[in-house]
């Protein structure tokens, strides 16, 4: 088994496909890349038994065909700094021997059998499908990924909920104290369904989704997913169970609404948190006249600190806690140049909307739970 690879597009490749192996394996050859050499085609798989992630590299002037196993972290770490330059790979597969030479030099490596290695799994019933642009995938990752929770007891809030529709899908996360709904009406499933994305998938699928500008195909059934990419496939476990009746928590009625420059409230609101009790990282925020005042106090280093800033806000005087981390993520993942924030009183939860819209096919909602002042 013989081939000729570029090493910049070969590290390029083997740092993404790397990011699904774990740092503790239990099960050795799963911290291997499997390399997998027919009719042109390099194959590179890694996996943890949950993610398996593919992709393919085209190779030229190679009839050759075979299939082993190298160990991930020494190819990777031996590679790395390698100028762009021709490499030539060797490997037997039948004593489990790779070289790997360049004009300056080579490096030996004892990989394991390619049979031993974990088979891919594959959908037995598909139940949904769906074919999504690139960039409207990563902007449903973008807007949710933040806000899942890594909750042992409620494994269900540890990944982004997906909720197709033949109408319109929403992409939807929480980890109780905060949650987002990200809904595209350009984004519409072959029928209804739902599936919950753990957030390494997730993860994986960001980094890959950056490079590309494709249309995704997802197939599920009742326990995978398969996202399939030009050059790329991922093939993931999903979260199993039932994920919380999230439309249920949304307030409707909402009577009090503020409307903020997102970047000047952002910035208050980090720097008002640095006098918050390290333990609560609780803000307080009072509207009253088109000013809202963000307030913080720490009792036990006798520190506090405040700041105004011109807010739209014609209703009655009225304050609010939040925790300042939630807050700031928040604001942080908006991009609208203001935010509305709609109130009903300091015990129920707090929407914070964009004021203006990017995309007439998207619509974007945040909730926040509040803190008890004072406490």
């Amino acid at each position: 088994m013989k081939f000729i690879i570029s090493s910049s597009e070969l590290v390029s490749h083997l740092q993404l496909v790397g990011r699904v192996i774990g740092n503790k394996n239990t099960i050795p050859i799963l911290d291997h890349f499997l390399f997998r050499l027919s009719d042109n085609q390099l194959s590179i798989t890694a996996s943890d038994m949950e993610t398996t992630l593919d992709t393919v590299i085209p190779i030229e002037n190679s009839n050759d065909e075979g299939a082993i196993t190298i160990p991930a972290r020494l190819l990777t770490e031996s590679l790395r700094d390698f100028a762009e330059q021709p490499l030539t790979f060797v490997a037997d597969p039948d004593n489990c021997e790779i070289k790997i030479s360049w004009a300056g030099g080579e490096f030996n490596i004892t990989g394991l059998p390619a049979k031993d290695y974990p088979v891919k799994p594959e959908l037995t019933d598909i139940r949904a499908s769906l074919s999504i642009p690139a960039n409207v995938l990563l902007d449903a990752i973008n807007h949710t990924l933040y806000a899942t929770a890594d909750d042992e007891l409620r494994p269900v809030m540890n990944g982004i909920f997906f909720d197709l529709g033949e109408e319109s899908s929403s992409f939807v996360a929480s980890d109780a104290h905060k949650l987002v709904s990200y809904t595209r009406k350009d984004v519409k499933a072959s029928q209804t369904s739902s599936f919950i994305l753990p957030k390494k998938s997730a993860n994986l699928l960001k980094n890959i989704l950056s490079r590309l500008t494709d249309v995704v195909t997802i197939e599920l059934d009742d326990k995978n997913a398969v996202f399939t990419l030009p050059n790329y496939s991922l093939i993931c476990r999903l979260i199993e169970g039932t994920y919380p009746a999230y439309r249920s928590v949304i307030p409707t009625d909402n009577p009090f609404h503020i409307t903020v420059d997102r970047v000047d409230f952002l910035n208050c609101v980090r720097r008002v948190a640095v006098y918050s009790n390290q333990a609560s990282n609780l803000i307080t925020l009072k509207m009253a006249d088109n000013v809202l005042t963000a307030s913080a106090q720490d009792l036990d280093f006798s520190v506090s600190g405040y700041e105004r800033i011109n807010c739209q806000y014609n209703g009655e005087e009225m304050a609010i806690g939040f925790k300042a981390s939630f807050l700031s993520d928040i604001l942080s993942n908006l991009s609208s140049q203001n935010v509305v924030i709609e109130l009903a009183d300091a015990n129920r939860a707090g929407l914070i909307l964009p004021a203006e819209k990017t995309d007439e096919n998207e619509d974007t909602l945040t909730l926040l739970m509040p803190m008890m002042i004072g406490a």
